[in-house]
């Protein structure tokens, strides 16, 4: 079993990729209300809702369990790119390295793809592989 690996997605979305990259850029604090079945609050820790270099904790379910996620955000607006690095919490108890990166790309005049990327590292070989978080985050 790998010690570290790297999971892609590409979820099409209908819609520009500009539009969707702008409301998880600046109105990602929205999504609690949208999907609460995952995402059940948040706290902003330091700085702002659409800050680079934000922190903020999640409160979510994941594979049915409830779980917090302390995590960084770092913003590409050139790529239209997210970055969330985990910095504490359920993930991280598992994982030395946890950071999801949400790319839009334009694919026509009607629709998008979001790629998803999930980088990790495990903290030690009895830690699994977070296929759970990917689903996750695909969701």
């Amino acid at each position: 079993m790998a010690m570290s690996g790297t999971y892609v997605a590409e979820v099409p979305l209908k819609g520009s990729a500009e539009k969707h990259y702008k409301r998880w850029r600046n109105e990602y604090y929205l999504f609690q209300d949208a999907i609460g079945h995952h995402i059940q609050g948040c706290t902003m820790h330091d700085g702002d809702w659409d800050s680079h270099g934000s922190i903020r904790s999640w409160n979510i379910t994941c594979d049915g369990k409830p779980e917090v996620l302390k995590e960084k955000r770092e913003i590409d607006d050139k790529n239209m790119a997210l970055t969330l690095r985990g910095l504490e919490g359920h993930a991280m108890e598992k994982y030395k390295k946890y950071e999801v990166i949400y790319q839009f790309i334009p694919k026509s005049k009607e629709g998008c793809v979001c790629k998803i990327t999930l980088i990790w590292e495990k903290l030690n070989e009895n830690s699994p592989e977070p296929i759970n978080y990917m689903k996750f985050v695909k969701s």
